[in-house]
């Protein structure tokens, strides 16, 4: 007993979290929503399971705050153990100033070099841009100009959130910025979807899994479904959404990076440029958008008003208070042209306001070549199907057929299901707590590397172009309907259907 104790103890050593080096965290735009909303709950949680020592975090923003104004909101927002909190504030402060000021920069300097001496952070630095992104450039271009983003033997990296530029352009211009002051593994382009456990998961499930791998091509799968839907509206996000559309929200960053883990191949190893290299090579091989032919291809749509749990929502239009062709809602149907995955459809579909919130991948296989059931079972009998659900309730399902009890040979669906909850005693953890150690700890698996980001922008740029520059149909649909009726359509002409949500 006492060999198996032991191994069992490595594994679990072996898979907890390590500890990162001491370090700032300083958060630019830290007065705003996605800092109290995500980033404060997210840094707690590490300091909570203790993978945080000698460390500070330095909220730097517009707002007029004292370090007593910001550490009495953080204690309003953390719903936690109260003196777990007030140990927590006390690694808490904040710098008021404009951002193109070169006097905030002075003051975070030496606010800085207080904090390492008060706290032992050994001057690395974390710097996280929680702000808008037409703000990136001047933190960016004060930063190297005042040689905070210098490393000298320390580290100095910066989490850049998304969106990363508003088309391939900006994207090119705002990285050549970046390196004009730092290096490629100074950089962490942030895509909170990579963090979610599911979307990690899938790299376990394909290349740790015999079973999977030998059918994971066009031998076997018939076609690959993407849904991710959102009940909510733009809420109080009208102002970026009307300058960014669902297109470049979701389209660009999230749901391409969730298709390359998909369709990617089997990487030399779990090393971050490894995975990278394989997710270049899909995002190369993704046949483009034809100008012409595009509308047979692309949907998009925008939400009307429609009842979401018995409460009627208004329109996009109600909300943002005028006519406008942004979309909130889009269907693609794309090819990645390898030797994979040749003719295999990627369906996608993306939308707020719909029915319900979930994410999910469906992986639908290819039907039996002969029924042998026909004469007893005459209606068609569903595919094999992996269904991936990311959120809610992270898990995956396996729909299989299997014989009804009875005399007669009967078929019925088989739905094989693992949840999370129901198997692991933990803890979720936050996409963004999962990132934020990620960053500490120099691991860019879970982040997007400039080539990456660059080739999702360029896939993404005739589609914009075209709508930008001619008239596009733009399609309506009811809030909490599954999006505009041509989406059925984009899949149904193939003789295929989206996946049946309804009784979910």
């Amino acid at each position: 007993m006492g060999f198996v104790e032991n191994k069992i103890s490595s594994v679990i050593e072996l898979c907890e979290d390590p500890t990162p080096d001491p370090a700032g965290i300083i958060i630019f735009g830290a007065s705003g929503d996605l800092s109290f909303r995500k980033l404060i709950p997210s840094i707690f949680k590490l300091f909570k399971n203790r993978k945080l020592i000698n460390f500070y975090i330095l909220g730097v923003g517009r707002s007029n705050l004292s370090d007593k104004d910001f550490r009495e909101r953080i204690l309003e927002t953390l719903n936690f153990d109260r003196d777990l909190v007030k140990k927590f504030i006390d690694h808490v402060y904040f710098l008021s100033g404009n951002y193109d000021d070169d006097n905030l920069y002075i003051n975070l300097k030496e606010k800085i070099n207080i904090l390492n001496k008060k706290h032992n952070a050994k001057n690395n630095r974390l710097f996280y841009f929680a702000t808008p992104p037409n703000v990136y450039l001047p933190i960016i271009n004060h930063l190297g100009k005042f040689k905070l983003n210098e490393e000298n033997g320390n580290f100095a990296r910066m989490i850049i959130e998304k969106p990363f530029g508003n088309n391939l352009e900006s994207a090119k211009k705002l990285d050549y910025e970046l390196h004009k002051y730092l290096n490629e593994k100074q950089i962490y382009r942030i895509d909170h979807y990579l963090g979610k456990e599911t979307v990690q998961n899938i790299l376990m499930m394909r290349f740790a899994n015999i079973v999977f791998e030998p059918i994971w091509n066009y031998k076997y799968i018939d076609h690959v479904q993407i849904t991710v839907s959102e009940d909510l509206g733009v809420e109080n996000r009208i102002g970026y959404f009307e300058n960014t559309g669902l297109l470049r929200d979701m389209f660009q960053n999230h749901i391409l990076q969730l298709l390359t883990l998909i369709a990617i191949e089997p990487p030399a190893s779990l090393e971050a440029n490894m995975i990278h290299d394989e997710k270049i090579k899909v995002l190369k091989s993704i046949r483009p958008f034809e100008y012409d032919t595009l509308d047979e291809y692309v949907i998009r749509g925008q939400y009307t008003d429609g009842y979401i749990n018995g409460e009627l929502k208004k329109s996009y239009m109600e909300e943002v208070g005028k006519n406008t062709n942004t979309e909130t809602f889009v269907a693609v149907k794309m090819f990645i042209d390898n030797w994979r995955w040749s003719g295999v459809p990627f369906y996608i579909r993306s939308g707020k306001r719909l029915k319900k919130k979930l994410s999910e991948v469906s992986i639908v296989f290819k039907n039996v070549p002969h029924s042998i059931f026909s004469d007893f079972y005459p209606v068609k009998i569903e595919p094999n199907s992996l269904v991936i659900r990311i959120q809610p309730d992270e898990g995956f399902k396996l729909i299989l057929q299997a014989k009804q009890p009875g005399s007669k040979m009967c078929i019925n669906t088989l739905n094989m299901e693992f949840k999370y909850r129901n198997f692991f005693d933990y803890e979720p953890q936050d996409a963004y707590e999962r990132l934020i150690l990620d960053a500490l700890l120099g691991d860019q698996t879970l982040y997007v590397r400039n080539d990456v980001m660059e080739e999702s922008w360029k896939l993404v740029t005739p589609i914009l172009q075209r709508w930008e520059n001619e008239k596009s149909d733009l399609y309506y649909y009811p809030s909490g309907s599954w999006g505009p009726k041509e989406s059925y359509r984009l899949i149904e002409k193939d003789g295929r259907r989206w996946r049946d949500y309804e009784n979910i």
